[in-house]
């Protein structure tokens, strides 16, 4: 599987990392024939990449420390061993930053920045063999034991119960706390196997069986957002008492933090197809039977697809059906996942994505990604930084702030874009500043028309001053999100402001 970047493992204090609040990265510069395309067809050329000429060792830890050089570059992720030599010149993040794993086990680095990528099918033809020495343990998930004190979490740990009627089987998890109106729950159902996740702030509570009866392939999820509880109810396709849920799978009933659970990926139908602008459109995208997925706001998932004969994956937050979207009901929220994607005439995923049929498939995974609603924590004044794209995950957290966060007095958004026409929902925009009195937009153009009479240029303090008042008695939230470049001049801006570290955050996707 090949993943259309964020970069990988950057170094720190280089150019492609600001300080730890931006966590911006930028891409080097690859040269001519080494893109994401160019590595499909050499992998699939036939040409030896391990030097081993086929055959799969053990790899001792000795051995692997041997091959840490720019031209003879092992490295070893999750107990694999791959000599990523001949990726080199096709890294994103540059030789440095790939040299940085070489002879070593790599697996907490590439984890840092995106361990949601498929390894094992981006490296398969340069699998060397597997690892003599057993595998990081910190690396292995736990349930956690009565008494664990593990993560801090026994007091708030969440528990679940479950009881049956003739016709249905319900699963309760009390999560003891509240729960945002853009609800927490992840649940698939697969042929026997049900996967319940809960998506607890930065922690990830698991139920995972699978079931000792047979069930339709249907599923109802009801939340009781105030008390922190929520109802899974499935139909059996007979009606007969069960005297066990069935057999527990791995991590079943297991508390863990987000980044330490894996991906699950659930295939999709493309439903619609809807213009935004000239090059962007949101596609809306079908859950199967037995998925319901909430995506708490600021979180996103990943998009599968394949493209000649090669998966590959790319990050979206996804929207709402409108901005202020209050049409759809609970269940319609779980069962659709809303994407806005810009197509790139030159890219190797959007113009393949834009091109598709209505009844297509396509691959989601997650919902991942840091952001909780503790950071509105108190909250008065709410400053949104978007480039482009960068706008989406600002469209969910502005209707969140308007309807859910009472004690936010102010939600500002500056929007910057090359030309009046590529402003996403620019017209859903001007209307909700026109019935919001807490919320304003201000958009900025690098090359506008000489007859626009809005903000002009690009990102600097003068604009951001303007924009980021302090009252006295007030806290903020800086929120910025657009190409890496963007990222990182927003970030030194504001933090020449003053602003604190607790006081900024980067959607990262």
């Amino acid at each position: 599987m090949l993943n259309v970047p964020p970069q990988p493992f950057p170094a720190t204090g280089s150019q492609q990392r600001v300080a730890p609040a931006g966590q911006s990265r930028n891409k080097v510069a690859l040269k001519p024939g080494h893109s994401l395309l160019d590595w499909i067809r050499l992998t699939k050329s036939g040409r030896d990449l391990t030097g081993l000429k086929g055959h799969l060792i053990e790899v001792t830890e000795e051995e692997l420390k041997k091959h840490n050089t720019r031209d003879d570059c092992w490295t070893c992720i999750r107990g694999m061993v791959y000599n990523v030599s001949a990726y080199m010149d096709f890294h994103p993040g540059g030789e440095a930053e790939l040299i940085r794993a070489a002879g070593i086990d790599s697996t907490d680095l590439f984890d840092q920045v995106h361990r949601w990528v498929n390894y094992e099918s981006m490296l398969k033809e340069c699998l060397v063999g597997r690892m003599a020495t057993k595998p990081n343990p910190a690396l292995q998930v736990e349930t956690e034991k009565p008494g664990s004190t593990h993560l801090n979490v026994k007091d708030h740990r969440p528990r679940y119960d479950w009881f049956q009627t003739d016709a249905t089987v319900n699963f309760v998890v009390y999560t003891k706390r509240k729960i945002p109106s853009s609800g927490c729950a992840v649940v698939d159902l697969q042929n026997d196997t049900l996967r319940v996740e809960m998506l607890l702030g930065k922690m990830s509570y698991l139920l995972h069986w699978r079931l000792s009866s047979e069930v339709q392939e249907s599923v109802d999820v009801q939340t009781a957002h105030s008390v922190g509880k929520v109802q899974v109810c499935l139909h059996k396709s007979v009606k007969t008492k069960w005297t066990q849920v069935g057999q527990p799978l791995e991590h079943h009933d297991s508390f863990i933090q987000c980044k330490d659970r894996g991906l699950f990926y659930r295939e999709c139908v493309l439903v619609s197809k809807t213009e935004v602008t000239h090059n962007t459109q949101v596609l809306c995208l079908q859950l199967p039977a037995g998925s319901y997925v909430q995506v708490p706001v600021g979180r996103h998932v990943y998009l599968k697809t394949s493209v000649q004969d090669t998966d590959v994956v790319k990050p979206y937050t996804p929207v709402d059906q409108t901005l202020m979207s209050s049409t759809q009901s609970s269940a319609e929220m779980g069962s659709y996942i809303h994407l806005m994607i810009k197509v790139y005439p030159d890219g190797l995923l959007t113009p393949h994505i834009a091109n598709l049929p209505i009844g297509a498939s396509l691959s989601i995974g997650g919902p991942e990604g840091s952001f909780t609603l503790r950071f509105l924590r108190d909250v008065t004044h709410l400053y949104l930084l978007a480039a482009g794209t960068g706008f989406t995950p600002m469209a969910r957290l502005i209707h969140l702030a308007l309807q859910d966060f009472t004690s936010i007095r102010k939600t500002k958004l500056m929007f910057f874009n090359r030309q009046e026409r590529d402003i996403l929902w620019h017209s859903q925009l001007d209307e909700l500043c026109t019935k919001e009195e807490r919320f304003e937009v201000e958009y900025v153009l690098s090359e506008p028309v000489d007859s626009w009479e809005g903000r002009k240029g690009r990102i600097d303090a003068e604009k951001l001053q303007d924009l980021l008042e302090r009252p006295d008695n007030s806290k903020y939230l800086v929120c910025v999100c657009g190409p890496a470049g963007f990222t990182e001049q927003a970030v030194q801006k504001v933090r020449q402001l003053d602003f604190s570290e607790e006081e900024i955050h980067v959607f990262q996707g």
